[in-house]
């Protein structure tokens, strides 16, 4: 049996947002275990540092850019401290966000304000801080983290469901306004995965959703982390404009 090859990768350089924790940092950890030098994003400084501490033990190179992407100056010098660094910015993962339930009459407008902030506005600051660069260049890589729940919608979820399938909005607009510059634009929409926001979650949701998951479980970041991976690399030069789902058979 043949063996595979490993990944290739034209990026040297990526921007991981929302990295301090959970899918974010499993992302991180695994393209700077292939190799890219990796802009560390997080709100929560401890936790960009502490996943660039974790990077660096194993060899990998990290540089922690804290900083609120919902604000275009936090982003840009996100981005202006990356290339400083590193001379360029090959890639960018748009991971930040956060859920919340609450029915939809429940939602106030301070949540709602916030979930469009961080996950809409986060993206939009992100993606046009790191375009010009990209363009320049004639190549670029950007995912675009949605959810499953982008997808299907989820109930007590409206406000998070919504600006989930926005961003795979966004990435399919942006996949055919950009291509022609060499730069490629995917959404994963994952399902239920473990993370910090997954621990608070009920059990007996838990169980619902196991049930109804062919595989029988739920995800683990690294289970995501693998899938981006792999659209960051050479071998995904033919993919645009797609929504991957890493999510057990939940949407089959």
């Amino acid at each position: 049996m043949a063996v595979s090859e490993p990944l290739k990768y034209r990026a040297k350089t990526l921007l991981v947002t929302g990295a301090g924790s959970g899918i974010g940092r499993a992302i991180a950890i695994d393209l700077a275990r292939q190799g890219l030098a990796v802009g560390v994003n997080d709100i929560d400084q401890a936790g960009a540092e502490s996943v660039c501490a974790e990077i660096s033990k194993a060899s990998g190179r990290a540089l922690a850019v804290p900083g609120d992407v919902s604000l275009a100056a936090d982003v840009q010098q996100m981005v202006t401290l990356i290339t400083e660094q590193w001379s360029s910015l090959d890639a960018l993962v748009n991971n930040a966000g956060f859920g919340q339930y609450a029915p939809f009459e429940e939602i106030s407008e301070a949540q709602f304000d916030q979930m469009i902030a961080v996950h809409l506005k986060g993206a939009f600051n992100c993606v046009q801080a790191v375009l010009p660069g990209m363009k320049d260049r004639g190549f670029g890589r950007i995912v675009l983290m949605s959810s499953v729940a982008g997808m299907t919608g989820t109930p007590s979820h409206a406000h998070y469901s919504m600006v989930k399938g926005g961003l795979i909005g966004l990435a399919k607009a942006l996949a055919k306004e950009v291509a022609r510059d060499g730069i490629t634009v995917n959404a994963l929409a994952p399902g239920m995965i473990e993370t910090p926001f997954l621990r608070a979650t009920t059990e007996e949701l838990k169980d619902m959703y196991r049930a109804r998951t062919p595989l029988g479980r739920v995800g683990t970041p690294e289970d995501v982390a693998q899938v981006c991976s792999f659209l960051v690399s050479e071998g995904a030069d033919y993919i645009t404009g797609q929504v991957i789902s890493p999510n057990g058979g939940y949407l089959i």
